[in-house]
């Protein structure tokens, strides 16, 4: 109880400390202890476009330009039409794109009605891709302009505003939204903000308000389609009313009558209904049976969905029901039964392409069982997984002759803060991210008591994806100093990546630099390219107008190395639309999407660098996909990853890949060459603060080496 109770404090002062990182102004006093130290500007001005990229104005550029390139042209209302229909099917930034079109059609006829309607659909695609604050500001936007139908933006929009707010655990705010909502929603949709309004009110504890709301639902409803949906809220109110048992009739009932297209849809929430029945009934070991017997039918309801991008969304809502069942094995004591479930939650979608590409025997299990795991680890390796659920973080330490869980008291809403806080007083260059680092490596790693020079491959979950472990302190020293690191979005997908065989043939092919516009150019990256080039006779590089996106996707599948130095931009509202720049073409900008990226061969391809600014930022969905970049090479066929987490210093970077890239040519695992290369930046005059050296991540395969060069 008391190494609990420092925890706690521990975790409490990071927060605080990260408070002077973040908004120093509100703390005086650490003001010169918290000055920027080193010219980040680059760094900034990166992240200040980003944040920029999907204002209004920004989008109303950009459906000019979309609407005057395409050869298609609709109307306004065509295009919101066409908004919402791409968000349902997870298309987000497609959707984005469409609404965008009609902006800037509403804004050229200064039709408010159209207008109104564009930053609905706008709020609503927002809100759907978890961006809760443009979710809100297109919202607002939207609620005032004047209209003629008030049924078609006053409902959706204080909607998205009620959801935002439950999402964030404000359920009085969101109460309040839905509310204002009902009398301005048409008679099809008011159902909806009344089903949103009784969860709220669960989530309140307004108990009574929420029986009332369902009693008048019940009454007013007669669409068959809500019936299913009206039975699932009516048993959660149960049991927040404290009646498991008659909870538990309600979700057989639900059980036994799913049937239809969505049958095993249905089944599922039925059966996570019945184990937290069963849970508050006490009986904690058929509570555990019955979550594993719905994750085990899992997949047939993935299989219902015919788009890959709404089956990931589909697989990210069942992350609270994984969470409930690896929390309560790991009560019962089965931390190796906890392990297999978290492993079995994650990146699904990218582990079955990886599986296929592999060409395993069929029938083999996608996942990889903690106790297969120990025997094809190396004695001086150690996996260090973990999980982030609502109320506490684990940690699974696997070795080849054990396993051992910790638990840290640290709310995954606390764990959010830590890591971007900490992640934004890097970039910021602030000296007080050391003394952060040194308290969130004694807060995650010193209680893992890990030995000395093993070998770590991080497993993050959550915002953990975005946190550098090579940049945490252990009394006193980084990490990076102690451990080879590499990180990979799950372990069975990196054992799956070793199947393909660690042994690269050393054939490089680079580009950079690229002729995009004089504000983009790089000439630190065509230094960089042209070391490598040194350490890798043979290789084929292109730079300026030379490195193209035809070329990239003429030459990318014929290589064992690819190597890029150029822009990158990370699109936070659907990944696989981030981009490299490349050089332009026909006279326009031309750039590399990460969704393109799926459609290459890259079977012979070992490894690939992204030398580029942030790189490796894609969204982290509740169901842990990580998408971006990191997905779509992975699935297209590449073994293993080198991406930023971070806008890059030009200088640092160069001595860092040429390091790695002279490791590698000299016999070192890119495990390995990554650790000295990491130490040769930290070690240089002038750039010892993480923000030089620890913005890049090993993903993937870690024991890749190079061999025989061709």
């Amino acid at each position: 109880m008391r190494a609990q109770l420092t925890l706690i404090r521990l975790t409490a002062a990071i927060i605080t400390t990260f408070a002077g990182c973040v908004a120093a102004q509100d703390l005086p006093a650490l003001r010169s202890h918290d000055a920027v130290v080193i010219d980040t500007s680059t760094a900034l001005n990166a992240q200040a476009r980003m944040d920029d990229a999907d204002t209004a104005l920004a989008l109303s550029a950009d459906g000019a330009l979309l609407y005057g390139a395409s050869p298609l042209k609709m109307d306004g209302y065509q295009y919101c039409s066409q908004a919402v229909a791409l968000a349902e099917k997870g298309e987000l930034r497609q959707s984005v794109r469409a609404a965008s079109q009609a902006l800037y059609l509403a804004q050229q006829s200064k039709d408010d009605e159209l207008l109104a309607r564009a930053y609905r659909d706008l709020a609503i695609v927002y809100g759907y891709g978890g961006d809760y604050d443009k979710a809100v500001a297109f919202a607002n936007a939207a609620l005032k302009r004047p209209v003629k139908d008030p049924t078609q933006i006053v409902g959706p929009a204080h909607k998205v505003l009620g959801d935002a707010a439950a999402r964030q655990g404000d359920y009085n705010g969101a109460i309040a939204e839905y509310r204002l909502a009902m009398p301005g929603s048409s008679d099809h949709y008011r159902p909806l903000v009344q089903l949103s309004l009784i969860n709220a009110l669960i989530g309140a504890g307004d108990l009574a308000g929420a029986r009332a709301e369902m009693e008048k639902l019940k009454i007013a409803s007669t669409d068959p389609l809500l019936s299913t949906e009206l039975k699932r809220t009516e048993a959660k109110l149960l049991l927040a009313e404290q009646k498991p048992a008659d909870t538990l009739v309600l979700y057989r009932e639900l059980e036994h009558s799913a049937g239809g297209d969505d049958g095993g849809y249905q089944r599922f929430w039925a059966e996570d209904g019945i184990a937290r029945s069963q849970l508050a009934m006490g009986d904690k070991a058929q509570a555990a049976a019955t979550w594993t017997q719905a994750l085990d039918g899992l997949d047939q309801v993935r299989a219902q969905f015919r788009s890959e991008e709404f089956k990931i969304g589909l697989f990210s809502d069942v992350q609270g029901v994984f969470a409930q069942a690896i929390d309560l094995y790991s009560k019962m004591g089965d931390s190796a039964t906890a392990f297999d479930l978290s492993e079995r939650s994650r990146s699904r979608a990218l582990l079955d392409e990886v599986r296929g590409r592999a060409k395993l025997t069929p029938g083999v299990a996608s996942t990889i069982p903690v106790a297969v795991l120990q025997k094809q680890l190396r004695p001086d390796e150690r996996v260090v997984e973990f999980h982030s659920l609502p109320e506490r973080l684990l940690v699974w330490v696997v070795s080849s002759d054990g396993v051992h869980e910790q638990s840290y008291p640290i709310p995954h809403k606390d764990l959010v803060r830590l890591v971007d806080a900490f992640r934004q007083s890097i970039i910021a260059g602030r000296r007080s991210a050391v003394g952060a680092a040194e308290q969130l490596g004694e807060l995650l790693i010193k209680p893992l008591n890990l030995p000395a020079n093993a070998r770590l491959i991080i497993v993050p979950h959550g915002p953990l994806h975005y946190l550098p472990f090579q940049a945490l302190r252990v009394d006193d020293h980084y990490l990076i100093e102690q451990h080879p690191i590499s990180v990979t979005p799950s372990i069975s997908i990196a054992m799956q990546l070793i199947q393909r065989g660690t042994v690269m043939n050393g054939s490089l092919t680079a580009f950079g630099n690229p002729d995009v516009a004089p504000q983009y150019a790089l000439p630190g990256s065509e230094a960089e390219v042209k070391a490598l080039a040194a350490a890798f006779p043979g290789t084929q590089l292109f730079l300026h107008d030379q490195a193209t996106k035809d070329r990239f996707e003429a030459s990318a599948g014929k290589t064992s190395l690819i190597h890029v130095a150029a822009h990158a931009q990370a699109d936070t509202i659907d990944p696989l639309y981030s981009r490299i720049l490349l050089a332009n073409e026909n006279g326009k900008v031309d750039f590399l999407e990460a969704h393109e990226v799926l459609g290459l061969n890259l079977d012979k391809v070992s490894l690939v660098t992204l030398s580029a600014c942030e790189s490796g930022l894609g969204r982290v969905a509740d169901g842990d996909e990580v998408l971006g970049f990191t997905r779509s090479f992975l699935s297209a066929g590449s073994s293993g990853l080198i991406v930023s987490l971070w806008p890059v210093s030009d200088d640092a970077t160069k001595l860092l890949m040429s390091t790695l890239y002279g490791e590698l040519a000299k016999g070192s695992d890119v495990q390995v060459a990554m650790q000295r290369a990491q130490l040769a930046v930290l070690h240089t005059k002038g750039m010892d603060h993480p923000f030089f050296w620890a913005p890049f991540d090993v993903i993937g395969d870690w024991r890749l080496t190079v061999g025989a060069k061709p």
